[in-house]
């Protein structure tokens, strides 16, 4: 039996397990994949505090690094199914475990576009991170979609790897931080083409890939040439296998209040995954540390 189980590895699911390890609670952080969430595919963070710069990847493990010195124990599998109650059930795909609270801190996976040879494409030509497949395009042309913070600082960091970058922008200005901009446009290797849509894949005769068709201010069309693309368009949360709870908004996000509460008492949520309006590295850890410490008041009633 566990006091607090956090289904997550993220910064929000992390910080959480070191809150409630440091209050002493018997606590466990189950993830499915690599930890440190959206961090592993981010070059470099520039934006949390303490760290002038830091490789996104590096920063998750230091996160996870900590909460094993404390003593978290953590399960690298899949969350099948959570079972609510006053005792709460996990189920893994081996293993069930019982916990008095649950923190759900498992994100959110990059939205895709949704277009003809997308997904045949996919891992080969298109990618949704830079920093893992980056050094394959080297002296090569690519395409960004996007213009956010994670299509701009990712574009500068393959504007020193690649030969010439496009970014595909749908809005008739980039929506990243200004300080992003900047740096992306100190690079002479970048072209940003403004409300424009990517509307097609595209393959030669033998399959192989050729480059993106663009439609430009709803009007002209263009055929971009490349070796790979990058897509940046958003992100959707991780939520599949909690439809059964009946805590999501329409868009499949968890809501909760300022204490990070669901509808259900003793489960929370954390981080990217959470109905909130600011998706940070910094946010996800303060909701962590709510998440955690209201997980904590909440165990001190419990009889």
């Amino acid at each position: 039996m566990y006091d607090l189980i956090i289904i997550g590895a993220g910064p929000a699911g992390l910080t959480a397990g070191i809150y409630a390890k440091r209050a002493n609670l018997k606590v466990a952080v189950v993830e499915s994949g690599p930890p440190g969430g959206q961090l592993v595919s981010t070059g470099h963070v520039e934006n949390y505090p303490g760290f002038f710069k830091i490789a996104g990847a590096d920063l998750g493990i230091e996160m996870f690094n900590q909460g094993l010195n404390l003593g978290v124990k953590y399960y690298f599998n899949e969350v099948k199914e959570i079972k609510d109650g006053r005792i709460k059930e996990v189920v893994l795909l081996d293993q069930t475990l019982k916990t008095k609270t649950i923190i759900i801190a498992t994100g959110a996976i990059p939205r895709k576009l949704g277009l003809p040879n997308e997904e045949k494409l996919s891992g080969k030509n298109i990618s949704w991170c830079a920093v893992c497949d980056g050094p394959l395009y080297q002296g090569k042309d690519v395409v960004v979609v996007g213009g956010g913070n994670s299509a701009v600082e990712e574009a500068s960091y393959l504007a020193g790897i690649v030969n010439k970058i496009t970014i595909i922008q749908n809005l008739d200005t980039l929506t990243a931080d200004q300080i992003a901009i900047d740096n992306l446009l100190k690079h002479d290797n970048v072209k940003i083409y403004y409300e424009s849509l990517v509307t097609a894949f595209l393959l030669k005769e033998d399959e192989s890939f050729l480059g993106v068709e663009i439609e430009i201010k709803k009007s002209e069309k263009q055929i971009i040439e490349a070796d790979g693309v990058f897509e940046y368009v958003g992100l959707k949360p991780s939520t599949t296998n909690f439809k059964n709870l009946a805590i999501l908004n329409e868009y499949g996000y968890i809501k909760t209040n300022d204490k990070m509460e669901t509808t259900l008492r003793g489960v929370y949520a954390a981080g990217d995954v959470r109905e909130k309006q600011i998706r940070q590295v910094v946010t996800a850890a303060n909701d962590g540390a709510i998440a955690a410490l209201s997980a904590l008041r909440y165990i001190e009633t419990w009889k």
